[in-house]
């Protein structure tokens, strides 16, 4: 698969690491697409070399996988539908360029569950819209860059296939993907994302977009098509990942909303894919009369039951802590001392403060550590994420930036150093938020470990309180913050130790 079309990035996110946040709706850092208008370098694009963010498998500490199941998934369809499921990937209306890769290169046995139900779906005519819910780490990415690559015609020199995600991160991750599975297919792809501060191109200057597949942020893709330098006239597939923040009033809503009646008025038999861990039903319901009012073609759903949202194969925990200097003990004592044994660790956090906080004490304890949230520069975010993809760094500090999608199989311990709340009401639990850091831990049904560490305050309690009862789990509370035995034996029952 080709990528001979350098990936292009709009300018449009700071690129200081002391931009002024931007007032959301939501915790997560979306400060990659701003609204406002803006001068000097943000008005430009720059390319970025998608060779020089994608990561070398040779360097990973530990390149084992275990096979997804997910035959305890009990999923709920919304209408019957003519296809049957897949039990083999040889089953489907694949080419065998892409069997070949599946096979070989991915060394994938056979599809999961969420795979074989909604894949016949995808691929066969007359290529129905799908909603679909499944679990992190159940293998979603690979549903949706199957269906684009298996709908582009190679011969037409023209953008067919576009993927819309929340971060550049997860764009990049995709792109990834796209080009692992597609590595014997000639397509050519484009990565549309924010820019970084160097090698800047002007955005008239730019060409017009000839590459057949389009991943990347909403903001960079809404100003190619007001630019007209990115067609819809050719679009064939559209993929909104981590939908449900892509359609939420509090995340992209409007920009998606832009982009699917661009797509609309030059061909309303478009095939829509929306994909994600979590779907509220305020979003499902919108997203469903969405896709109803502006597509042509029918759809289908695919949910999981609440019931089963919870990660069993993820173990977790409730640390109680006396103070905020309790819970930065616990890290340097327990996560460092302990849990760098048994992988790598990402700690959430809630605000880019309290990153750059916690990450300056442990600095000073002498500690190595890597942080990241939406204000620091593009660059040097792409280097955090290689580096720790990579297996070069051990730790990361992050804010919800990194909590939806992000895929690293070394990850199995999750820290949750802040609860995640909603932003407009902080005294609720963020479930969505809570669910999607759960699940960068236990990837692919993976073990792992998630330590919630809460204060010895009513609404710390409260919160953890109201977590368990949505997901109808009781998370046991460890014995005592300073007890090694108590966090060994934690990890020993995750299967970690």
């Amino acid at each position: 698969m080709e990528d001979n079309h350098p990936a292009h990035a709009d300018g449009a996110s700071a690129v200081t690491t002391e931009a002024k946040p931007l007032q959301t709706k939501s915790w997560a850092d979306v400060a990659d697409e701003p609204d406002q208008e803006q001068t000097g370098p943000s008005d430009e694009i720059s390319d970025v070399q998608l060779d020089s963010l994608c990561i070398d498998e040779s360097k990973r500490v530990n390149n084992n996988l275990t096979d997804p199941d997910g035959s305890s998934i009990d999923f709920v369809m919304s209408a019957d539908t003519p296809y049957t499921s897949a039990k083999r990937f040889s089953d489907l209306n694949l080419s065998s360029e892409l069997l070949e890769c599946l096979y070989i290169e991915m060394k994938f046995e056979r599809p999961s569950k969420i795979q074989a139900i909604s894949l016949p779906t995808i691929l066969n005519p007359p290529y129905k819209n799908l909603i679909a819910q499944a679990h992190n780490g159940s293998g979603k990415t690979t549903c949706f860059v199957l269906g684009m690559l298996s709908r582009v015609d190679q011969e037409l020199k023209a953008p067919q296939a576009l993927c819309i995600c929340p971060t550049r991160e997860l764009a990049i991750q995709n792109m990834e993907v796209l080009l692992k599975i597609g590595k014997y297919m000639n397509i050519t792809s484009e990565l549309a994302i924010p820019a970084d501060s160097s090698n800047y191109i002007p955005i008239y200057k730019l060409p017009l977009i000839t590459a057949q597949v389009i991943i990347g942020t909403p903001g960079t893709i809404n100003k190619w098509i007001i630019a007209k330098i990115l067609g819809m006239t050719r679009m064939k597939i559209l993929v909104f990942d981590e939908a449900d923040h892509m359609l939420s009033e509090s995340g992209f809503q409007d920009h998606s909303v832009k982009i699917m009646k661009a797509i609309v008025k030059c061909n309303s038999n478009c095939q829509v894919l929306l994909f994600s861990a979590t779907f509220d039903d305020a979003v499902r319901a919108f997203v469903s009369k969405r896709v109803k009012e502006l597509f042509v073609g029918d759809y289908k759903e695919v949910f999981v039951k609440k019931e089963e949202l919870s990660l069993e194969s993820v173990k977790q925990y409730k640390v109680q802590c006396p103070d905020e200097h309790s819970k930065i003990e616990v890290i340097k004592g327990k996560i460092f001392e302990i849990g760098d044994k048994v992988g790598q660790s990402i700690i959430f956090v809630r605000t880019r403060d309290s990153a750059s906080n916690m990450h300056k004490a442990l600095v000073k304890l002498g500690y190595e550590v890597t942080t990241i949230h939406g204000a620091l520069k593009q660059e040097d975010r792409d280097t955090i994420i290689k580096e720790f993809k990579q297996g070069l760094t051990q730790v990361l500090i992050s804010t919800d930036v990194l909590a939806r999608g992000f895929d690293q199989p070394q990850v199995n311990l999750v820290v949750n150093f802040d609860l995640p709340v909603k932003y407009d009401k902080p005294w609720e639990p963020d479930y969505e938020v809570y669910l999607h850091r759960v699940g960068r831990a236990g990837r692919f049904g993976r073990e792992g470990a998630v330590f919630n560490l809460l204060l010895d305050a009513d609404r710390d309690i409260t919160i953890m309180d109201k977590i368990e009862k949505h997901f109808n789990v009781q998370i046991p509370q460890l014995g005592s913050w300073k007890s090694d035995k108590d966090f060994k034996e934690a990890l020993k029952k995750a299967g970690l130790l």
